[in-house]
Order: C-alpha cells, then structure tokens, then sequence
C-alpha cells in the first residue's frame, strides 16, 4: 500500500501556527489546486485541499509564505470524521505534510512575506555595491576580495 501525494497550489489565506499542550508546532493552511479536468461547461476545476504540518519545518513555512504563495507540498493523506456543531458527521481529506518548496521567485512580494532582500533598500529601487576600482590610484594586491552579487553569476 502505499499513501503519498504531491500538490501545488497557491495558499487561500495566511497559514495559522499553532502550538501543541506539549509545545511542538503545528501549521494549517489550504491551497488552491487547478484539476487537468475542465467542468461540464468547459470551466475551470479548482480543488481546495486542506493541509498540516509539524514540528520546526512548520515555523518555517509560516514564516516565509502567506496568502497567494505558490508551494509545492509532499506528504500522504488523512481522513478525520467528526460530528459540527450542529450534530452533522462531517468527513474531511486533509494532506499531513513532509515538506513544503517554495515556488515563487525568491523576493516576490517582500512587503507581504516579511522578506527584505539585501540589495534592495527600502526604496524599493535596487543599488550595485561600490566595487573597488583598480583605475582609481589606491593600491590593489591579488589578495583583495571580490565583490560579486548572486544576481551576477550565471547560474
């Protein structure tokens, strides 16, 4: 037997972390998934698939996404019943998550996810580190470090 999925969708909302009576972390949240099948009128399906994750990995996700990030999750599948508030027994399909990627561009949307890149000052317009110049008159030695950006190099 065997109980693995793989879903990518954007997050319906922000994830709420929440903490155990033990203290371990506990995320939820629920994605948007588009279904390869169209609807009988030729519309899009959307799936809205519920999902938890535990422990530090947890934190993390609900530190760096929130509403509208696209994630990939890998984990398995579990079905809860319970019975609403109104006595109705209710049957839900949630993803418990191993791992969650991030799929949006690294610095999308700083202002939302908390995340402020280095290179860019709160401006919002990007600036190149001075760089030492050789041509300048100062001294330069083979010893001098260079000043290379992550957005310089090719790969």
């Amino acid at each position: 037997m065997l109980n693995r999925v793989v879903l990518i969708g954007r997050m319906t909302r922000d994830p709420e972390l929440r903490k155990t009576t033990s203290g371990m972390p506990v995320l939820s949240f629920r994605i948007a998934v588009d279904d390869s099948r169209k609807g009988p009128n030729g519309e899009k399906q959307t799936l809205f698939m519920g999902c938890s994750m535990f422990g530090n990995r947890a934190e993390n996700v609900a530190r760096f996404t929130h509403k509208g990030s696209l994630v990939a999750v890998e984990g398995r599948l579990q079905q809860r019943k319970y019975t609403d508030r109104n006595g109705n027994e209710v049957n839900t399909i949630d993803t418990i998550c191993d791992n969650v990627e991030f799929l949006d561009p690294k610095g999308s949307a700083p202002q939302d996810s908390g995340y402020q890149s280095d290179t860019r000052p709160a401006g919002g317009f990007s600036q190149a580190p001075e760089r030492n110049n050789a041509t300048s008159g100062e001294n330069s030695s083979s010893s001098d470090a260079i000043d290379v950006l992550d957005d310089d190099l090719p790969f």
